[in-house]
Formats: C-alpha cells, structure tokens, sequence
C-alpha cells in the first residue's frame, strides 16, 4: 500500500482552521492505512490534508453509497487495490462489467499524473494479482459451484422467491435429507425428494414433523422449473467451491484480488447477491477467531446490496444481521455498495462503521426524504449534509471511518484519489489468460455429476421394475401352460405395478429409509442454513 502519498497539514506555510487540523490529526492513523484521498475546502482539494482509513479497521465493515455514475466503482477500486497491496486478500463482485480493470496497471497521462497531486497522490501504474471467477461456468474465469445440501433452505428460498410458508416447507424437506444422511447436489436430486415426499408412499415420512402440503409443494417445484429454464441450474453441482480459496495470497505477500464476472446473471441481480451471502456463511464458519488483526484475512465488497435485502423474509434478514455482526471476529470486512443507507436495514447499518457517501439527487419528495435520512446516519458536523451532498461532483464523497481506538472520525468532505489499475474493462483476452494460467482451473474447471440421490433412486426403480418384469413373464408362462385365462390377471397386475409410480416403488422407499447408512451420517447446519462441515 502506498503510504507516501501523505503529507502533513500547513506544508504549505498558511494559516489552517480548527476544523482542517481537527481533521488532518484525525485522519492521520499511526499504522497501515489506505488514503482515500484530500480534504475538500470550497471546491478545492488540500493535498496536505490526508483523508485515510485505517486497515486494522477494514474488518469493521464499511459502505460505500451514492447515485448512478457518481463515483462509486472507482472509490470501491480505489480500497480494494490497496488492500490487497497491504496483505489483505480481497472479493469484488464485477456486476457491470468495468472493474476486470483492477487486474491491469493504468495507463500514465499527464492529466492523470496532475490531477492525483492536487489529491495528495503519487501516482504510479500497478495491479493487483487478480483472480477471476464465474458463476457456474457462464463467463471466461474459474467457476463457482455448490451444491444444494451446501447452500441450505434460507438461502433457496431467496433465490427461489418463496414466501415464508414455503420457506419453512422447503426447510422441512431439507431436515428429511439431513436427518437421512441424504445428500442433494443438484436440484434434479432436490425435485426427486420432493416428488417421493408428496407420493402417496412418501407422505407419511413427515407426518411427524408436521407435512407439506401438495399446493405448496407444488409452488416449490414450478419455482424450481422456472429456476431452472433461466439457466441458474448450473449453479449447482460438483465440484463445490471452497471459499477458503478466497483468502490467498501471492508469494509477495500481495492479498489476490478474487473478481467474480457476472455476464450470465444479469437478469438475475438477486442470485448472486444470495450467493454472496453464502459465501461469508462458510467463511465465518470455517475460519478461526482472530480479533482485530492488522490485516485482515478478507475484504469483500458486496456491489448491489439493496437486491440482497428485496423481499427478504425475516429469517433471511436476521441471519444477514448475524453473519455481518460476527465475522469481523474472524478477520473479515464487509463493504455494501449501494445507492443510499436506506436500501440496509438499520440493524445491518448499525454494523457499518466506515462510511463514504457520494452524491445523491434530490428530484422528487421521496428522493428528499432518502437525502435527509443519509445525512442523519453520520456524525454532528459543521456542514449542512442535506446541502453538499446533492451538491458533491463525481469523484467527490463525504467520509468518515472507524479510528484506531474505535470511534467515529469527524465528517470529511474529501476529494477521492485516482485508482492506479486501469479503470477500463480489462477485456475477454485478458480474462481469458488470467483464468487459464490459474491453478484452481484443474480443481473446478470441470462440472462433474457424481452419483446422488437421484441416479441412486432411480437404478434402484429400474431393477424393481426388471424384477417385476420378468416375474410377469414367469407368471405368463405358467398361466400359458395351465389356463389360456390367467393372463388377464398379469396384465391387471401389470397394470397396477405401472400406475404405481416411481417414488412408490417399494425400492425405493426401502432406500430412503435406510439413506443414513447409503449416503453418510447427519448432515448439521450453520448460518443461512448451510451445511455445517466436520
């Protein structure tokens, strides 16, 4: 991380006010620090004035907000680049197609070079290792997949729109297959049990549990269909993703910059926010208490965070609420991009201790209202809010972060640096090589479909149904050589047998029932509902 870039306020030889050295002296953080950029004073910045953030307090989460085309994606690029350039590994979700950038050095230009030192910046063309990942194989990088048992019934229910009815049907299905030991990988395996579940056969295996009704069960599996025909099926499946993956580091000690490229979800905004969240999910499981290190382990910043809180049920809410609580404990932060701090629920805001806020429009009555509200959420200052933050331009924001010793610092109008990777798209070529060249590509590249509940069930109804066939032909060839009459009755039973189905198959009820010791032990759960490891 650059920390060159500082220098100490009234350099220059002038008279400074209370404020600017009230702010130079809380900005100016004793260890590794990010510089954001320089003091605003009027419309010029002060490059003696550092406004900066400390990364020991990265893990104390963060958002960053503003209106479309305000500055937002290069603020974001801005932390994340020296983040990673300070040890820490770091997550960005490149929704829109323009930060790949990150993993390109900038193109120098005068322009450039003049405008950083007006912020205090030495500006100088460098990137990032960068990692970059698709979800389920739908774009160039290494894809990410997991499977149904691992993502758990929360956070499919988010995806799959349910409401909190059948959310908690859903979850009754997935404690059947838990309590069996049956594990569902892909969502074929998860409409076969459902379809055993609401069988004349199968109904009775939740009586005791409370049931499903075949209404509802039938929403879950139209859900699923549509789920399904958009393509989001590819999602899920083996091999499965370990987020461990995400805490890399390169033989320098640089933190990898993971960027998940999002071409095949864009109509789909919802899916990868939830998937976001089961990310953090299996990392604060699986990682260690750390405390306040002076890196974190993981920055992930999570890019339309609004859609992740869109007709969420209560359940949902609440897990978000602990996941978001308790990570930093495990040497994570957490950074929502958003339009304004009203698209976060106040419980989750609360949590957010470093905020930069960049312009907001102020059109309409309810654009107003979000204005104030904004400038309610930061600490008593000397500026108006309600009037500079309509008032900011792009590149322009409002900070305050977390010091070292835990409090709030004072509201600083700041004029943010210049990202030193590239702010253009990196480009299909560059994604490409990047993905090629990267190790995990052997480990995931591949979907494979490994045997589960599905092909077990159904090899298991094919031989009953073989079985039941020939003993059919046996029986017609003894009815053949006593009486031409009993065939009528083999063809009734054959009948019968047929209309009988494939989940009442007594086959296939045996396997269910004995799935613990077929499949494996109990599989547990953690946060979001997803599965616990051991």
């Amino acid at each position: 991380m650059s920390t060159t870039d500082q220098s100490a306020a009234g350099t220059g030889g002038g008279e400074i006010s209370a404020e600017v050295a009230a702010i130079s002296e809380a900005y100016a953080f004793e260890g590794a620090r990010i510089h954001l950029g320089a003091l605003l004073e009027g419309e010029e910045p002060n490059p003696a004035v550092a406004v900066n953030l400390a990364v020991g307090m990265l893990n104390r989460h963060g958002l960053i907000a503003g209106a479309t085309g305000t500055g937002k994606t290069r603020t974001l690029q801005v932390i994340a680049e020296q983040a990673a350039h300070a040890g820490a590994a770091v997550f960005v979700a490149d929704m829109k197609g323009d930060l790949s950038g990150i993993a390109v050095p900038g193109p120098a230009s005068s322009t450039l070079t003049a405008r950083a030192a007006t912020r205090g910046q030495e500006w100088v063309s460098r990137a990032a290792p960068t990692e970059f990942f698709t979800l389920g194989g739908q774009g160039e990088g290494v894809p990410i997949r997991t499977t149904v048992s691992d993502f758990g019934p929360v956070l499919l229910s988010k995806v799959l729109e349910l409401n909190e009815t059948q959310e908690s049907s859903l979850g009754l299905i997935f404690h059947y297959a838990d309590s069996h030991g049956l594990a569902l990988l892909d969502l074929k395996d998860l409409r076969a049990l459902i379809q055993f579940l609401t069988s004349e056969e199968g109904r009775s295996e939740l009586k005791g549990i409370g049931g499903i009704s075949t209404a509802t069960a039938g929403v879950i599996l139209r859900s699923l269909t549509a789920f399904e025909a958009s393509g989001a099926d590819v999602f899920f499946g083996e091999p499965a993703f370990d987020p461990a993956q995400l805490l890399r580091r390169a033989e320098d000690g640089t933190g990898i910059i993971s960027c998940l490229e999002l071409p095949g979800v864009a109509t789909r905004p919802a899916l990868f926010s939830t998937f976001m969240m089961w990310m953090l999910a299996e990392l604060y499981q699986d990682l260690p208490e750390v405390g306040d290190a002076e890196v974190p382990k993981l920055v992930f910043f999570l890019d339309e965070a609004h859609l992740l809180f869109k007709d969420a049920s209560d359940a949902f809410l609440d897990q978000v609420v602990q996941t978001v609580r308790l990570i930093r404990s495990k040497g994570v932060g957490v950074f929502f991009i958003t339009q304004t701090p009203k698209d976060i629920p106040g419980d989750v805001l609360a949590q957010l201790g470093n905020r930069v806020q960049h312009a907001l429009r102020a059109f309409t009555p309810d654009d107003a209202k979000a204005l104030r509200a904004t400038a309610s959420t930061f600490p008593t200052s000397e500026h108006d809010l309600v009037e500079v933050i309509p008032a900011l331009g792009t590149g322009e924001a409002i900070v305050t972060v977390m010091s070292e010793d835990g409090a709030p610092t004072p509201v600083a109008v700041t004029a943010v640096r210049a990202p030193e990777s590239s702010m253009e798209p990196a480009g299909e070529q560059v994604i490409k090589d990047a993905a090629a060249a990267s190790p995990l590509m052997a480990e995931y590249g591949t979907a494979v479909d490994n045997e589960s509940a599905y092909e077990i069930l159904a090899a298991r109804a094919e031989k009953d149904a073989q079985a039941v066939e020939e003993a059919e032909k046996a029986e017609k060839r003894r009815a053949a050589a006593t009486s031409g009459g009993a065939g009528s009755t083999s063809h009734s039973s054959r009948s019968a047998k047929d209309e009988e189905g494939f989940f009442d198959n007594p086959a296939v009820k045996s396997f269910l029932r004995s799935a613990g010791t077929v499949l494996g032990r109990e599989i547990t759960r953690s946060l979001f509902g997803t599965r616990r490891r051991r």
